[in-house]
Formats: C-alpha cells, sequence, structure tokens
C-alpha cells in the first residue's frame, strides 16, 4: 500500500512542488494587483488548491504522453509509467479526477472564470503533446501556466483589463526561459529519442536567448507596476529578482546538466521575490 502511495505521489509530483510554486507565484502576482492588495480569503483559497489540483493532473497526463520516451531520458527513467509501477489507464484516471476537484472549485466563482478555465483545461491536457509537432512547445506551457492570471483577474474584478494580458506575456516569456534550462538537461537524450524542445532549436545562442527573455520579463514588470503605480518595495523586489537571473546565467554558464537544473530550480525564489515586492507594497503603500 505505502509502494502504491509512493508511485502515485511522484506521478503527481507532490514530492517536487517546484511546478506548482512557478504556477502559484505569477497566479498570486495576478491576485495582488487585481485586488490592490490581498485578495478575498475564499478566491484565495480557490487558486491555490486549484493551482495544486491542476499542477498534479497535468504531471499525471504528461507522464502518460511520454510513457513511450520517459524510459530512454535519463531525468525520467524512474517515473512510475517508466518502471510499470502506474498502468496508463491509471494516469489518466488521475488527470480526469483532479481535473473535475478544480472544476468544482472554479465553480464557485462568476460566469467569466469559469468561461477562461475551459482553455486553462485544454492547455494543460494539450501541452504534452506540443514536443511532437514543435520545438518551442516550452512556449505552450508558458500559456498553460499564465492562464491563471485572466482568470484571477476575472475573479476579482469580473474583468480582463489590458494589465491581465500584460502579465500573460511576462509569465509566457518566464516560462520559456526558465523551461529551456529544464531542456537544457535533457537536451542529448531529447536528440536521440526525438523529443523536440527550445535548447534545442536555440542550440549554443541558449544561454543568450535565456538572458534576453530574462530581461524582456524584468522590464515588462517593471512596467507592470509603472501601470498600477507601484513604489520602492516593489522595486527592491525586481532588484532582488534581477540579481537571482543574473545567478541562474552563471549557473548555465557551462551548461552542465546539474548546474541547469539548479538554475531551473532558483526560478522560484526569482517569482517569490517579485511577489515579496509586490506584497509588501501594497501593504506599506496601500
Amino acid at each position: 500500500m505505502q509502494d502504491r502511495l509512493r508511485a502515485y505521489i511522484a506521478l503527481t509530483r507532490l514530492d517536487r512542488p517546484i511546478g506548482i510554486y512557478l504556477v502559484l507565484w505569477p497566479t498570486l502576482w495576478a491576485l495582488w494587483f487585481a485586488a490592490g492588495g490581498l485578495p478575498p480569503w475564499d478566491v484565495l483559497l480557490v487558486f491555490v488548491l486549484g493551482t495544486v489540483l491542476m499542477r498534479s493532473a497535468g504531471c499525471a497526463i504528461n507522464d502518460y504522453a511520454d510513457r513511450g520516451w520517459d524510459g530512454d531520458v535519463e531525468r525520467t527513467r524512474e517515473r512510475p509509467l517508466a518502471t510499470g509501477r502506474i498502468q496508463p489507464w491509471e494516469a489518466v484516471a488521475v488527470f480526469v479526477a483532479l481535473s473535475l476537484l478544480a472544476l468544482l472549485l472554479v465553480l464557485q466563482l462568476n460566469t467569466l472564470t469559469i468561461l477562461l478555465a475551459i482553455p486553462a483545461a485544454a492547455l494543460a491536457a494539450s501541452y504534452p503533446y506540443a514536443k511532437r509537432y514543435t520545438y518551442l512547445p516550452q512556449a505552450h506551457l508558458g500559456l498553460a501556466f499564465a492562464w491563471g492570471t485572466p482568470m484571477a483577474f476575472a475573479a476579482v474584478s469580473g474583468g480582463v483589463p489590458p494589465l491581465a494580458w500584460l502579465l500573460l506575456l511576462v509569465t509566457t516569456l518566464w516560462a520559456i526561459a526558465y523551461d529551456t534550462f529544464y531542456a537544457m538537461v535533457d537536451r542529448e537524450d531529447d536528440l536521440k529519442v526525438g523529443i523536440k524542445s527550445a535548447a534545442i532549436l536555440f542550440g549554443r545562442h541558449d544561454r543568450l536567448v535565456t538572458a534576453l527573455l530574462q530581461l524582456a520579463v524584468l522590464a515588462l514588470l517593471a512596467l507592470a507596476g509603472l501601470w498600477a503605480g507601484r513604489g520602492w518595495p516593489y522595486a527592491l523586489g525586481l532588484l532582488l529578482a534581477a540579481g537571482l537571473a543574473g545567478w541562474q546565467q552563471w549557473l548555465i554558464r557551462a551548461r552542465g546538466r546539474a548546474e541547469c537544473f539548479r538554475a531551473f530550480l532558483n526560478n522560484h525564489w526569482f517569482g517569490a521575490a517579485v511577489f515579496a515586492g509586490l506584497a509588501a507594497d501594497y501593504a506599506l503603500r496601500g
């Protein structure tokens, strides 16, 4: 029984919460911008729980889609479908069950938010297949991770203003950057099995492209802060995030697998720094 439980935890990556953080931070940015500070507690709870559920569902359907490849990739060969601890139909059942639970949460919100949940579910379900057809599946992942932004604005304010779409763009570009670090870990294996990725697309220009993407993210976050009338605490958060982005570039300088993975993981702190500055700004300045 314990072995089965551990297999399901591995399937949904609850033992590796980095993906939850990378979805949650931009969702929290959006909620705080939309509410002008602390959002309603019930809305906040729905989005936090929904993030956990949908990220877990996404991992399950991703492993189902990649079950024929994962055994040939060093980083993924111990995943439960690759080792036979979980059957393919079980992964699909987990995806459906968790998605339905997330739907029940969304149904507590307004009509616009419910309607926006439809493309969110479609993006989550289709992402695992993007790497078969495009060398930029990271953009698809970015949209999936960013779609909580218009949903957050809709839930809080009943509308989706231009600021929401700007933040959606920010999150998408950020995801392309950090998921390229992730793809750099698997680049050699991906080339062997025929998986497409941004790391392969960018090739020897990977460091330059990710650095430019990070600069664009920071510039657009600064623009969002100016748009919303934010001040020095928010700017301080962005400054800290910029330092973390510089550290990530230093880590990947030799393109070592372990270092690229560390750079990917460090984006949790990037997102946290931006949120800390934003939350402090609203708390101190209103």
